[in-house]
């Protein structure tokens, strides 16, 4: 069960996604410990803070912002294939601008409140390397001082779909007449063809987070060809204290967290 997509960032406004989270916390009738993660991105500091700052307000008028551990988390997603001209900004961490001045804009965020939940959503790494420039950027965000605040990031998100992937048509379940699987011919992989890579991401990072003192207490959300009860247990066993699942939500709606959870709680951690 493998997929394939071309889609790029939502058509959707901020303001949508928060409306829509204002009324599912008004129609649950109970106390409400649904966890919220917003995934947004910019391509300039501004406009991440225009971001940030409007999830802060809704934060405040939620109560988000005076529980802990919060509800409602902001994740960086650094990670989308299929953007023109706009490669995913986790491939050059270590670059002058781009990611690291994003990150600068959060980790204010977080000094300011530190009941603020932030993530970063990562593309898919093949290369030892790229995974230890990942760490040497959030080191750069590391507070020395044992007085100092706590790392403003609690989590990575492992991974994002694969670009520049390729399906023919005739490889997918589509009635629609046309050579290649999507439009634009090559896209983002997800599903099964993506899981051992995804799995290989998490346990890299799992490993590469326990040898640094001031990393140790991120936490990895495993997303990547989780299909089967099987595979979620793989991302655990991997390093991954949360599960997650696309292609399968894409195909099964919410039962699929149904099919996913059933008997999938162990040693390893939840699924969610």
């Amino acid at each position: 069960m493998s997929s394939i997509n071309s889609y790029g960032y939502s058509p959707h406004p901020l303001s949508s996604y928060l409306e829509w989270i204002q009324k599912i916390l008004d129609s649950d009738k109970k106390e409400n410990v649904k966890p919220f993660i917003i995934s947004i991105t910019a391509s300039t500091s501004s406009d991440l803070e225009r971001m940030v700052t409007d999830i802060q307000t809704f934060r405040v008028s939620t109560g988000d912002n005076a529980i802990t551990p919060s509800r409602i988390a902001i994740e960086l997603n650094t990670s989308c294939p299929n953007i023109p001209e706009s490669p995913p900004s986790a491939y050059s961490p270590l670059s002058e601008v781009g990611l690291r001045d994003l990150l600068g804009v959060l980790r204010d965020a977080n000094a300011s409140d530190p009941t603020l939940t932030i993530g970063l959503k990562l593309p898919p790494f093949v290369s030892r390397q790229q995974f230890v420039d990942i760490i040497t950027l959030l080191n750069q965000f590391s507070y020395s001082s044992p007085d100092s605040r706590p790392f403003p990031f609690a989590f990575l998100t492992c991974t994002n779909t694969l670009g520049n992937s390729l399906f023919f048509s005739e490889q997918t379940r589509s009635s629609i007449s046309m050579e290649f699987a999507l439009p634009t011919a090559t896209g983002g992989l997800a599903g099964d063809a993506l899981h051992p890579l995804a799995l290989g991401n998490v346990y890299t990072f799992a490993h590469l987070l326990k040898s640094e003192a001031s990393l140790t207490d991120m936490g990895l959300i495993g997303v990547g060809g989780v299909t089967n009860q099987e595979g979620v247990k793989r991302m655990q066993k991997a390093g991954a204290v949360v599960v997650g699942c696309a292609t399968m939500l894409g195909i099964h709606g919410v039962k699929a967290f149904q099919i996913l959870s059933t008997q999938s709680l162990g040693e390893h951690g939840p699924f969610v």
